[in-house]
């Protein structure tokens, strides 16, 4: 079914196969912060990852969210659909952490009164600049009317996400996902993990995400078994 490698970034290969309009997506062990300016990685990373992106968007996709997942192949490998990216981090923010903490001056853990919704433009050149929407437009990333579709998109996949992690003992802190187009439509697509999500403890206020690895906190491979552990508990 795998055919030649497209594209290979961070954490993932892409391969063509048979159909055009499918590919395999390759989970890799690595880890990267800071525009890959920081390398790591540890032995069933990607595993982890790919069961965690696989259990949510199953879990999403029951719950009116679309996604490119088709089915799991292996262990690190998924059958998605092939989608047109849009080139925009979408991000959501519940609690203030990180370099958005900081940027504001406001001592992190900060509880948002509503979710703050913002996007950044996939460059790692320019790292990932924040886009204001006008900016977004100015670029031709993205068309006017899907501004608003990417937004309701991603405020859905926090409200579900968010009750997730709760059952899980977590906190969703914050979270990036990427959207695509297929057939006119905008679908959710790449991952969701701990790479890509700031989950906190409830009890304890454990960072359980990349931060970890971020920040040098150790225990990285045993935060993601735990994240996987609690998700398939609560979403098998």
């Amino acid at each position: 079914m795998k055919k030649d490698l497209m594209y290979e970034g961070k954490a993932k290969r892409i391969y063509a196969t048979e159909k055009p309009e499918e590919v395999v997506v390759e989970y890799k062990d690595s880890l990267t912060a800071f525009n890959a300016l920081k390398k790591g990685s540890f032995d069933g990373k990607g595993a982890l990852n790919l069961q965690i992106t696989s259990l949510l968007f199953e879990h999403l996709a029951k719950n009116g969210v679309p996604t490119h997942l088709i089915k799991t192949l292996s262990a690190t490998e998924l059958l998605v659909k092939k989608v047109e990216i849009i080139p925009l981090e979408v991000v959501v923010r519940n609690v203030l952490a990180g370099s958005t903490a900081k940027k504001f001056g406001i001592e992190e853990g900060r509880v948002l009164d509503r979710p703050l919704v913002e996007f950044y433009y996939k460059d790692d050149a320019l790292a990932d600049p924040f886009l204001s929407d006008d900016q977004a437009l100015m670029l031709g990333v993205v068309k006017e009317s899907e501004i608003p579709q990417l937004k309701t998109m991603a405020l859905k996949v926090n409200e579900i996400m968010g009750q997730v992690m709760g059952k899980a003992g977590l906190t969703l802190v914050d979270f990036k996902i990427e959207i695509g187009r297929l057939d006119g439509k905008l679908v959710l697509a790449d991952e969701i993990s701990p790479d890509c999500c700031r989950l906190w403890d409830k009890k304890t206020g454990e960072k359980m995400d990349k931060d970890r690895f971020r920040r040098d906190l150790g225990n990285v491979a045993e935060t993601y078994q735990e994240v996987c552990k609690r998700l398939t508990e609560v979403l098998k």
